[in-house]
C-alpha cells in the first residue's frame, strides 16, 4: 500500500516533528554528524550500506524502545543492525519515536531518517512489519488499524512461532502503574533518565580513553536498587498473568529497557530490551528458537573476540 501523504503529515504534526508552517523535509535537525558505525565505531556494512557477508536471517525480529528523536538513541548501531539482518516478520514493539522528548526539545538527526527509510525498504522487499506503539509514541495509536506505508499499526499483535506457540505482542506500558495512574511522575522519571544518560555519556568517554568497555549507570541502578528490582519483577509478572488469562503461551514486550527471556509459571516472558543502552533485539530463528541478540556480541564476533563484560546470548526453544 503506498504511503498516504495526508496521514504521514498529520502523524508528524502529532509527534511534534513539524509545525503548521513547516514542510516534511524541514523535519531534520542540522545537528553535528553522528557516526553510523554504532558504539565503538565498528561498521558491519560497506559504503553502499550493504553487508559484506550474507545477512543474518531470522523468521522474526522484535525491537523496541529505539527512542528516535532523542540524542540517546543509538541510531548508528540500529541502522547497521537493520542492514545486516533479514526476517519474514519485523515487530516494532513501541517507543520507536519519542514524542515526549520531541515536544520538550527538538532533535532529529539524519540517521534517524535513515532508520525509518530502512524499515520502509524492508517492507518493499517483502518483510511484514507490524508496529505496536508504546507510551512515548502514543500519538501513533490514533492510527491503529491503518497500514501506514505498508507498516501495519496495531494496538497489540499475536505472533505464532514456528512450533505453534501463540505470543501476545504489546509494548507493556498499560501494565506500568506509574504510566497509567501518575503520568506526571512518569514524565519526571523520563527527565531524570535523560539526565543519567548524559552523565553516563561523559563517564564512558573517560572509560573509552582508558581502554575500558561501555558501562551503563542506569542498568546498574535498575539491577542493584531494591525498589527497581521489585518494579521489574512486578511488571514481568503482570504481563505473564495477562497472557495466561487470555490463553497465550507467552508475551513479548518492551518498555522497561531490560532484555530477558524466562518462564514465569507456564508462560514464556520475553522482553526485547532497547536501543538506547543495551542495544538488544529478540529474534526467532527459522527452527522456532527464541533468543536475545546483543549488538555488542555481533560486533565482537565480527572482530573475532567475545566481550567479557557482556552476558552470553540467552535462548529458549519455542516448543509446545
Amino acid at each position: 500500500m503506498p504511503l498516504n501523504p495526508a496521514i504521514s503529515l498529520e502523524a508528524l504534526y502529532d509527534f511534534g516533528l513539524v509545525d503548521a508552517d513547516s514542510t516534511v523535509t524541514s523535519a531534520v535537525s542540522p545537528t553535528p554528524p553522528e557516526t553510523s558505525r554504532g558504539r565503538g565505531g565498528f561498521a558491519l556494512a560497506d559504503a553502499d550500506g550493504d553487508p559484506p557477508a550474507p545477512p543474518l536471517g531470522f523468521r522474526a525480529i522484535f525491537i523496541s524502545d529505539t527512542h528516535l528523536g532523542t540524542p540517546g538513541c543509538q541510531a548508528g548501531a540500529l541502522l547497521e543492525f537493520l542492514r545486516i539482518t533479514e526476517s519474514d516478520y519485523l515487530y516494532l514493539v513501541g517507543d520507536i519515536i519519542d514524542g515526549w522528548q520531541l515536544k520538550r526539545r527538538w532533535y532529529w538527526h539524519q540517521l534517524h531518517n535513515d532508520v525509518v527509510q530502512k524499515v520502509l525498504r524492508k517492507v518493499r522487499k517483502g518483510t511484514q512489519v507490524i508496529y505496536v506503539p508504546g507510551n512515548h509514541d502514543e500519538a501513533a495509536r490514533h492510527y491503529v488499524g491503518v497500514d501506514f506505508g505498508g507498516v501495519a499499526i496495531r494496538y497489540e499483535a499475536t505472533h505464532v512461532t514456528r512450533s505453534g506457540q501463540r505470543l501476545l505482542v504489546t509494548h507493556g506500558d498499560r501494565f506500568d502503574g506509574v504510566v497509567t495512574c501518575a503520568k506526571w511522575l512518569a514524565l519526571l522519571g523520563d527527565q531524570l533518565y535523560t539526565l543519567i544518560l548524559k552523565l553516563n555519556q561523559h563517564f564512558n568517554v573517560a572509560r573509552a580513553r582508558l581502554g575500558l568497555p561501555y558501562w551503563s549507570l542506569s542498568q546498574f541502578l535498575k539491577l542493584k536498587v531494591k525498589n527497581a528490582v521489585s518494579y521489574i519483577n512486578a511488571f514481568e509478572e503482570a504481563l505473564a498473568r495477562e497472557a495466561r488469562t487470555r490463553g497465550f503461551d507467552g508475551v513479548v514486550c518492551g518498555h522497561i529497557h531490560h532484555a530477558e527471556i524466562r518462564k514465569i509459571g507456564e508462560v514464556l516472558y520475553c522482553n526485547s530490551g532497547d536501543w538506547v543502552e543495551s542495544l538488544t533485539a529478540l529474534v526467532e530463528a527459522h527452527d522456532g528458537t527464541l533468543s536475545i541478540l546483543r549488538w555488542s556480541e555481533i560486533v565482537a564476533a565480527a572482530a573475532g573476540a567475545v566481550p567479557d563484560s557482556t552476558p552470553q546470548r540467552a535462548s529458549v526453544a519455542a516448543g509446545p
